[in-house]
């Protein structure tokens, strides 16, 4: 086909214009075919730039790719349809969220909403601790009917511990306005001697039945079977009660009270390590504590009246007064054989002077 000089201008200088510089770059890299001459044509005068332009394939792709393409800032139909649909919306008014102070947009809070000071909680920590107290003395896991018979064993603790602070309160009446307020100071004393070997002696019993639950465990084999580690549990506890009782009343109670809390270590250690209930620890825990206030309190009473009162002779006292009596009534036997035997001597003398005068 031949081609106009004019027409292969306008070609060129379109093809120039679409393809950027790289592209010329890479597309004159691309091998060209060899040019071929057209014929001459007589009658016609051929224009000096008479010559076929190179074929090239990569500007002709991308100028084809240029043109059939749509612009980028060109909508979709898509994002003209949603826009049709959010124009056909209505706004919706919010005068409460309008800010009526400043225009500008403050830092901290949202603009046109009121910033609510939080009133801070002083006492919120002493809420927690008395849910977690409370958490812990509800002992739902517990059943009903170890909870119930451990309840009323802590009646008799509780009992003796008020009477001692009564009547440690009444003998301080007595001394100071000279008669008591319900009892007298001598029938008060009477009653805090009978009412303290009871404390020491049932604080024993329970040392010790504390103890022989863990025999129980090891005959049930909760937890497997353990042998003497477990029964050393039961023996050291009344082993360690009831020489107690030979003790005065201040260090048998402390004694006790130390005994308590060594058991309730055991028998956590023992939950722990699987040998006993889940739920006995706690439920220990609030036995022990019930019983180690109650001793606190009895000690408290008798710390007021220490002064005031005779002490009560305890086991000891006993045990020395009865070998004093001994020794005492072996002297007294001595005492006698030696009048006997001096009376002897002297009736012998008698009978020989006698004998000697006739």
């Amino acid at each position: 086909m031949l081609r106009s000089g004019p027409a292969r201008s306008l070609a060129r200088s379109t093809i120039h214009r679409t393809t950027s510089p790289g592209t010329r770059k890479i597309s004159n890299l691309i091998p060209c075919p060899p040019k071929t001459l057209t014929p001459r044509v007589e009658g016609l005068k051929r224009p000096s730039s008479l010559a076929l332009t190179a074929y090239r394939p990569l500007s002709t792709s991308l100028q084809r790719l240029a043109t059939a393409t749509p612009p980028f800032d060109e909508p979709d139909k898509k994002e003209l349809q949603h826009e049709r649909s959010v124009a056909k919306e209505e706004l919706e008014t919010h005068p409460e969220e309008v800010s009526t102070d400043s225009s500008v947009h403050q830092l901290f809070h949202e603009q046109g909403t009121a910033e609510v000071e939080k009133d801070e909680d002083m006492l919120a920590g002493v809420y927690s601790d008395l849910k977690v107290i409370k958490e812990t003395f509800a002992l739902n896991e517990v059943p009903r009917e170890a909870l119930f018979i451990g309840m009323a064993g802590l009646l008799p603790y509780a009992a003796t511990s008020l009477s001692t602070v009564y009547l440690a309160w009444d003998i301080n009446h007595a001394s100071l306005e000279g008669q008591g307020f319900l009892l007298s100071g001598e029938s008060a004393e009477i009653l805090l001697h009978i009412i303290e070997p009871l404390q020491m002696g049932y604080g024993a019993v329970i040392i010790s039945f504390l103890g022989a639950i863990h025999w129980g465990l090891e005959w049930a084999k909760f937890g497997g079977t353990h042998g003497y580690r477990r029964y050393a549990i039961g023996v050291v506890a009344p082993a360690v009660a009831w020489p107690t009782l030979l003790l005065p009343i201040e260090y048998a109670l402390i004694a006790q009270f130390a005994a308590f809390s060594f058991l309730y270590f055991a028998d956590a250690r023992a939950v722990v390590r699987g040998w006993a209930p889940p739920w006995y620890s706690t439920y220990r825990f609030v036995l022990t504590f019930v019983v180690g206030a109650s001793i606190v309190v009895s000690l408290i009473g008798r710390g007021q009246i220490a002064d005031k009162i005779s002490r009560l002779p305890g086991p000891g006292d006993r045990l020395k007064q009865l070998r004093e009596s001994q020794v005492a009534a072996l002297e007294e036997e001595e005492r006698e054989r030696r009048a006997r035997v001096v009376a002897a001597d002297e009736e012998e003398e008698d009978e020989e002077e006698d004998g000697d005068e006739e």
